[in-house]
């Protein structure tokens, strides 16, 4: 009996999508946009609505760059290289969101106030 609960406990973990994460993310992600927003000069047009369909697409973006590069675009997930994708995936989603602009700058301190966010409320269920 014992060697079949060594069996179970040596059997490989699921890999697939980390739906909680995702989903953490997202939220956060809404968040930190709206207060941003509220905060930076730099965004202009950040309505609940807007901050929403903004973080959907900042969670699309940051899964497909993890799934296909192999690379965490959490602002401190990679030291520099993760804050400039970060930085880059919240200024570029401003040509996808429809009433969303957002200056480099403003784009510079989201990624610093979600690396922050990221850090306190981990998004990664280990």
């Amino acid at each position: 009996m014992a060697d079949e609960m060594n069996d179970n406990s040596e059997q490989p973990k699921d890999e697939g999508i980390n739906w909680w994460g995702l989903i953490v993310r997202f939220v956060v992600a809404t968040v930190v946009l709206m207060i941003t927003s509220w905060l930076v000069p730099g965004f202009k047009n950040m309505g609940v609505g807007t901050s929403l369909i903004a973080a959907i697409v900042i969670a699309i973006m940051d899964f497909l760059i993890e799934k296909i590069f192999k690379l965490d675009a959490s602002p401190f997930g990679r030291g520099i290289i993760g804050f400039i994708i970060a930085t880059a995936i919240i200024y570029l989603t401003q040509f996808l969101v429809p009433g969303m602009s957002i200056t480099l700058f403003a784009a510079i301190i989201a990624a610093l106030i979600i690396g922050l966010m990221d850090l306190i409320l981990p998004s990664r269920i280990m």
